[in-house]
């Protein structure tokens, strides 16, 4: 009892996990100190997506690493959790390959496709050989994906698509695409390979996410077998059980971003002497410190116990979102405060928070912005929908 709590463990989190679940974390923080860590502000800071370490994420066994068979290291939902927390603590952009690769491109080929999709894809993907993209945002449809204009017609044993998607992480990189699109019978998706003739993808330059190949893409007259289409995949359901996935990761994910931000600062205001005395000593910077670790260790209770769901099969979507909505929610709150702590120091690359604050921006907003995620929420508790 007299040993000094861990500032970086208050509960204790670390002695609810498995030692597998442990030594996957393990593996992925040196990954991430040894090959992120060295390199991240430049790529940040250049706007540029290292290519190159697909196939090292590959090798890591990170990439589709909660799905059974076809290459896939088949780990559990706990065991993706982490490594999606300690990927984000290097970067945001490198999780949402991660996430992008193994949710959305991944999952609707293993969870939608036939045998031969399956075979054709999932085991390059998971080795980081081939790399996915998911096209189901437009320009005029982002938390209304119903809404989408893009378009799918028969054309004798083709399809013909047409349309515009936006935000397609990994596009200008992929060689698949996930492709959501109308059809006579509602929404459909497509597992479409990236050169196909017609296909173009345009990068889109922004200050978040910049380590990650943010892209757009434009479909005209996109030609197509009838097998291109993904046959379980009917329906905008079908989608959304992708998000989803996706949002179990984020939920971890961004918390690594939160700790990096929490454990910079912490350092920071221990070393920095101001009015005779370290940062740390004065009662308004502990008061910050101690909100910043309250969070965070209620976020890992929260990501755990909902791993834990995952894991036997008992996960409910709305329960996802919440804590999508908590986590993203506060990690921000976090990066912005740690900014303050770190006062000028804080807005250079120099220190990682910036560059945190900046990618958790994109981090709550996709995948469900926080008021989408409030109002899902909010159904499960009223039984009332707030959106139709």
């Amino acid at each position: 009892m007299s040993e000094r709590l861990d500032p970086l463990d208050l509960l204790e989190v670390d002695a609810l996990l498995s030692t597998d679940e442990r030594d996957t974390r393990d593996r992925v923080r040196a990954f991430v100190r040894e090959r992120v860590l060295p390199s991240v502000e430049g790529w940040f800071e250049r706007g540029e997506f290292p290519v190159e370490l697909a196939k090292e994420f590959g090798t890591l066994g990170v990439l589709g690493m909660n799905l059974q068979g076809y290459g896939c290291s088949g780990r559990s939902a706990v065991e993706y959790g982490l490594a999606c927390l300690e990927i984000e603590a290097g970067d945001s952009g490198l999780r949402s390959f991660v996430s992008v690769q193994g949710s959305l491109s991944m999952f609707p080929i293993h969870r939608f496709g036939t045998e031969e999709q399956k075979r054709e894809w999932l085991p390059r993907m998971a080795r980081g050989e081939a790399i996915g993209c998911f096209a189901l945002t437009e320009p005029g449809a982002g938390s209304d994906p119903s809404s989408m204009t893009t378009s799918a017609r028969r054309d004798g044993s083709d399809w013909i698509l047409d349309g515009h998607k936006r935000w397609n992480t990994n596009g200008t990189v992929s060689d698949v695409a996930i492709v959501w699109a109308r059809t006579d019978e509602g929404i459909q998706g497509f597992a479409i390979p990236s050169e196909t003739a017609g296909m173009r993808f345009e990068p889109v330059s922004a200050w978040s996410l910049r380590a990650a190949a943010l892209s757009e893409l434009y479909l005209e007259g996109v030609r197509v077998p009838v097998g291109a289409a993904l046959p379980g995949a009917v329906g905008l359901k079908a989608a959304l059980q992708c998000l989803n996935e996706a949002r179990f990761g984020i939920a971890w994910g961004a918390l690594g971003a939160a700790r990096a931000c929490y454990s910079s600062a912490l350092e920071h205001t221990k070393e920095r002497v101001q009015f005779g005395k370290a940062l740390a000593g004065f009662q308004l910077v502990q008061a910050k410190l101690v909100e910043m670790a309250l969070e965070i260790e209620k976020g890992m209770l929260l990501a755990l116990h909902l791993g834990r769901m995952a894991d036997e099969g008992r996960l409910r979507p709305d329960q996802v979102s919440l804590a999508k909505l908590n986590n993203a929610r506060e990690a921000l709150r976090i990066a912005r405060e740690a900014r303050g702590l770190l006062g000028a120091n804080g807005i250079t690359l120099d220190l990682p928070v910036i560059r945190h604050m900046n990618n958790l921006e994109s981090v709550v907003t996709y995948e469900g912005t926080e008021e989408i995620h409030t109002l899902i929420v909010g159904a499960a508790l009223t039984g009332l929908r707030a959106f139709d």
